[in-house]
């Protein structure tokens, strides 16, 4: 995946239970409220068993307590976007509050309060579940237990996510009111999240970023846990890539191609990590091409960009170009094989101590000098100087960005500590080259127009180098159709 997209706005919703009838329902009369919170068979609640890995979450926790000390951390989850008019969008938490919680729900909030003696207490408030003791339980479209399913309710969210207090929403806004009054306790706000809570407690500009900045940061490191969800999500990747190959005998349209990785993505993790990617023939000369309804045909090639989110929200963040045939042709293949070579020499430059940008470096080195051999560019000397940068007319973007709970993860890390940064054990990034031959191009031979080749794999940076997590996915032009063959033998057992 090549560029970062803005994140999108959070809607509003109030932290109090409401009925939120639809136009076309009608209002239930008194008699009927009355009725149906009544002759239920009394529920006995057991309290969850606590969250795997619930200690590296409080780890977290405790690091961003040591960050500020003496000052009240509000961190939002944030809430169900609007799809259109009543419908929603699956809610995916809010990275940093996942992160810190392992908490899943919407609309919930972590305060992280100062207390006595140094250090924090956590509270979580979270969505109460009155069960069927209050009617919103069956009127209440957006929270109610009928129509969406139950929350985990006050306690029990205590006992699963190991946080030292949880409270209902309802008290949120009282609790934040007296945090705006406190004038002692200075206070940070994760902005952005739940515009109720920004309500409330007013902006603090440098302040409010540099709590963003210190989550972000404390994301480039990944620990032990968070390598192996990546891998897991990696691993689900791999076999929704086999899953498309198998198809592209009868597939049809890229949309095909789309439907087949997601349902992967559904089946064994939480989602896709972001829009798949299938562009076939032309359409893999445009980035982020997510339109996905273009033919997939015999003789081009498909740009299969794409990552399952694991039920933990890791994702993975593959791209390999096929072709739909099975077979390169010359002059895919001589494209194909720039573009690799370009991408094995920018994976030896991931190793402690680098610059993060010394394998895009690398890489476009390797680019420049390919696309000299190719006649597409008179040389490669003058279009690397930094006054002509002309190969980036063919490459169009650079070859990482780091990669965790987001694809394009830890946004708000400072430039110094990321982009012009030093590499670090522990950084997980991604490295991926391309090229990519628009069809009205003059510069380019006619015989190369139209092609779009990427090849992206997943890497963790280690102590003396680093591994590519992704290693088990084909990727030299001859594993490449020998995975393809092997897919389609497959198939016919």
């Amino acid at each position: 995946m090549t560029t970062q997209p803005q994140a999108a706005a959070a809607q509003p919703v109030t932290s109090e239970p409401q009925a939120k009838p639809a136009s076309h329902d009608t209002v239930p009369p008194p008699a009927l409220l009355d009725f149906m919170v009544k002759r239920w068979k009394p529920v006995t609640r057991k309290l969850p068993p606590k969250l795997k890995y619930a200690d590296s979450f409080l780890k977290r926790r405790r690091a961003l307590s040591q960050l500020f000390p003496g000052e009240t951390l509000v961190i939002p989850t944030g809430h169900e976007k609007v799809r259109a008019n009543d419908t929603y969008y699956r809610f995916r938490p809010g990275t940093d509050f996942y992160y810190l919680t392992g908490n899943t729900e919407p609309d919930c909030v972590l305060v992280l309060q100062p207390k006595e003696g140094g250090g924090h207490t956590d509270i979580l408030f979270v969505e109460p579940n009155p069960g069927r003791s209050d009617a919103t339980f069956f009127t209440d479209r957006v929270k109610g237990e009928l129509w969406v399913g139950p929350r985990l309710g006050v306690p029990e969210s205590k006992a699963r996510f190991g946080v030292d207090e949880a409270r209902g929403l309802p008290e949120l806004k009282d609790f934040l009111s007296g945090l705006h009054g406190a004038v002692s306790r200075p206070t940070r706000v994760l902005r952005g999240f739940s515009p109720k809570v920004d309500e409330v407690l007013p902006a603090q500009a440098e302040r409010d970023k540099a709590l963003a900045v210190a989550l972000s940061e404390m994301r480039l490191l990944k620990d032990a846990q968070e390598l192996r969800e990546l891998q897991a999500a990696i691993d689900s990747t791999q076999r929704g890539f086999e899953d498309v190959i198998a198809s592209l005998k009868t597939a049809k349209t890229e949309r095909t191609v789309e439907g087949i990785f997601n349902l992967r993505a559904r089946v064994e993790g939480n989602d896709v990590g972001y829009g798949t990617i299938a562009a076939s023939g032309s359409h893999a000369c445009v980035l982020h091409w997510t339109r996905n309804d273009g033919p997939v045909k015999k003789g081009d090639l498909l740009l299969l960009d794409a990552g399952v989110e694991g039920n933990s929200l890791y994702t993975a963040d593959i791209t390999r170009t096929l072709p739909v045939s099975g077979k390169f042709s010359k002059e895919q293949k001589e494209i194909y094989e720039l573009v690799l070579e370009a991408q094995l020499q920018a994976i030896k430059a991931v190793k402690p101590g680098n610059d993060f940008m010394e394998p895009n470096r690398v890489a476009m080195r390797v680019l420049a000098e390919g696309l000299q051999r190719l006649g597409v560019l008179p040389s490669a000397e003058e279009a690397l100087k930094d006054e002509h940068q002309f190969y980036k007319r063919y490459s169009l973007h650079n070859v990482s960005h780091m990669l965790g709970l987001d694809v394009h993860d830890c946004a708000q890390a400072r430039q110094e500590a990321y982009k012009y940064g030093k590499l670090k054990a522990g950084m997980v990034l991604t490295v991926e080259p391309g090229l990519y031959f628009q069809t009205d191009d003059l510069t380019v031979p006619a015989r190369y127009r139209g092609i779009g080749v990427r090849i992206e794999d997943d890497v963790v940076v280690t102590a003396k180098g680093c591994k590519v997590l992704s290693e088990a996915i084909p990727r030299t032009a001859k594993d490449v159709e020998a995975w393809i063959k092997r897919v389609w033998a497959q198939k016919k057992k």
